[in-house]
């Protein structure tokens, strides 16, 4: 059994919408006359039949089939007039748009600048000053200006203690503005990424004991040289241990592993069991100058720059820092770096 489907043509009527209005208000037909159309319209409609209105208008004669041609393509111009100008209006509009946003963005650039420059300009600021500090702190805790009780000294190594840490965020601070201006300077040598971080685990190892959390360096056996600025890779782990040991309660453990993957690349990660991150919140960690914990009582400190320099760093090597994280059992952070092939390795010994 076969059925056909009635056959469909597009006609320039069906293109025009209310046509029977524009008839009224043109005095091609009456009122009355449109609803005897519309009557006898939908009479061929409820016999199953496709029926236009037009058609109905010229079978009762109420209408000249060229009078019926000349207002439908007299709607056709009209309606494709509106529909240019239309366009026109919404290509202004999008042009004023994306001007507006253009200017905001220039703004914001300008804006990012001007923070770059004054962190630089109040770091370097800051930095005379505290030479002079450490300078006479060290003067007096080595006696050289008289000699001192164990209490004064035992405050003056607190003082030097904390000249350092504010020594360090400066210096954090001026990184961060070269970075953002496009001024970190990298040094490509070939150095050993395993002695890196023992030393880097060594260093964190004095704070990890007084919290009560382990530090561990696992590598594996004959572990390549690696490609990069040893000193800003040891500053990235030192920075990802402190957050490591930072974030870990009492019992925990932190594992800095060295992996070789295939034939040119050492996967670095550091691992914690701590607090871990929220999902939906591990964007917002590599934003400068922000703390997930924002409230005034926050236990951890810091200046919130520190994870946003590591992931510039990362990237300045070619590299990628991934993060994986389940709130409550802890963090890891990752990235590979170019293992040294031999004929590197050659290269760099001759």
């Amino acid at each position: 059994m076969s059925s056909t489907l009635p056959s469909f043509q597009l006609t320039p009527e069906m293109l025009v919408p209310r046509l029977g209005e524009a008839l009224v208000r043109s005095g091609h037909i009456s009122e009355l006359d449109l609803q005897k159309a519309l009557a006898y319209q939908q009479e061929k409609i409820a016999e199953g039949k496709t029926y236009l209105l037009g058609q109905a208008l010229l079978d009762l004669k109420l209408l000249e089939r060229s009078t019926l041609d000349q207002a439908i393509t007299e709607q056709i111009i009209q309606l494709r007039s509106a529909l240019q100008a239309a366009n026109r209006n919404l290509e202004q509009r999008v042009q004023e748009r994306t001007s507006e946003l253009q200017e905001a963005l220039e703004r914001l650039s300008e804006l990012s600048q001007m923070k770059a420059n004054f962190v630089a300009n109040i770091s370097h600021e800051l930095r005379t000053p505290l030479t002079h500090i450490k300078g006479y702190l060290e003067l007096m805790v080595t006696e050289s200006l008289g000699p001192l009780t164990p209490e004064q000294r035992h405050a003056l190594q607190v003082s030097q203690r904390s000249s350092d840490r504010l020594e360090n965020l400066i210096e954090d601070l001026i990184m961060f503005s070269l970075a953002s201006r496009g001024e970190m300077s990298m040094k490509q040598d070939a150095f050993d990424i395993r002695r890196l971080a023992n030393l880097s685990a060594k260093s964190a190892t004095q704070k990890a004991d007084e919290r009560g959390v382990t530090v561990h360096v696992l590598a594996d056996e004959n572990l390549p040289l690696v490609q990069g600025d040893s000193e800003k890779i040891g500053w990235i782990l030192n920075q990802l241990l402190d957050n490591a040991v930072k974030f870990t309660p009492s019992g925990g453990r932190i594992i800095v592993s060295l992996k070789e993957e295939g034939a040119n690349l050492v996967m670095v990660s550091v691992a914690d069991t701590g607090i871990g991150i929220p999902p939906n919140r591990l964007n917002e960690i590599f934003e400068p100058f922000h703390q997930l914990d924002g409230s005034s009582t926050r236990k951890a400190g810091g200046t919130g720059l520190g994870l946003s320099l590591v992931r510039q760093i990362v990237e300045a090597h070619g590299s990628l820092l991934d993060v994986n994280s389940i709130e409550g059992r802890g963090t890891t952070f990752k990235f590979p770096l170019l293992a040294v092939t031999k004929d590197e390795k050659q290269k760099h010994s001759a």
